[in-house]
């Protein structure tokens, strides 16, 4: 049990992401939380959790504000993560934009890159170099860090351990210290901007065939979820499709999006 002003003090912060970010963390997640924070402390010579709270209503947009929100993020990943689901993605929903003028795709939380390569990978298994020509894949995350780790495009070995030997031949350069440099015809059909998923409407000109948002809904409540959900609606194309974690099920929250396998929906066709 914290003492009552550092337990104020977290109430203060845990519901400052909430609002700020739209991750919401029970009561049963308050020590990975507190141990999220306690590195914010340490980095910035707080006091305690006061100090921290303090500083985040006196000065916004500043660089606690930014390390807290990437501290609150859960950033762990790596390519071909779920690879059942992502096999469903390549058999059956890639080959049915082969033929377009432009394949636009978005990963909604894609951390340190690893999604975004792995789709880039994808396409080019699936439909050959000339059609990831054709392609454009927008990686967002709420996280600057990760973001600016994306666009170095170097991968560590943890990060490729499940990627198949074919491709980490194909894809990737030892970029010594145990690290890989990720192609440069991956790397210029990808893009990587800072993205608050909270922020609405998305500022988006062009809509998207493939939307990906895995393992980031879990961290919204119910009626966020619905909300965010709603607004990856809007910015995908009649007949496109949502791709969300193996674990998260939308059936119940009263979206508009059509269920076609598990983590796998589809929006109407007009």
């Amino acid at each position: 049990m914290l003492p009552g002003d550092q337990r104020n003090a977290y109430e203060s912060i845990r519901g400052w992401i909430a609002e700020r970010c739209g991750i919401h963390y029970p009561d049963h997640k308050r020590d990975l939380l507190l141990q999220r924070l306690s590195r914010v402390q340490r980095a910035f010579t707080f006091d305690g959790l006061e100090q921290l709270a303090h500083h985040l209503v006196i000065d916004p947009q500043s660089e606690v504000e930014f390390a807290v929100i990437s501290a609150a993020s859960t950033n762990h990943t790596y390519f071909y993560r779920e690879a059942e689901i992502l096999n469903h993605v390549r058999e059956n929903l890639l080959p049915a934009l082969a033929s377009r003028d432009e394949i636009r795709i978005w990963s909604a939380a894609c951390s340190t890159g690893d999604e975004v390569f792995t789709i880039a990978m994808m396409v080019a298994e699936a439909l050959g170099e000339a059609v990831l020509e054709r392609t454009s894949i927008l990686g967002t995350d709420i996280s600057a860090p990760v973001i600016e780790r994306a666009e170095l495009g170097i991968v560590s070995e943890r990060q490729i351990a499940q990627l198949p030997a074919a491709l980490k031949a194909r894809f990737l350069q030892p970029a010594g210290l145990g690290q890989y440099r990720v192609d440069d015809r991956l790397r210029r059909r990808c893009t990587f901007r800072r993205m608050n998923l909270r922020s609405l409407p998305y500022p988006f000109r062009n809509s998207f065939q493939i939307v990906f948002a895995r393992n980031v809904l879990y961290y919204f409540d119910n009626a966020a979820q619905a909300e965010t959900l709603r607004a990856i609606h809007d910015v995908t194309e009649a007949g496109g499709h949502l791709i969300t974690s193996v674990t998260e099920s939308i059936r119940d929250l009263g979206t508009p999006w059509q269920i076609e396998a598990n983590g796998v929906y589809r929006k109407a066709r007009v």
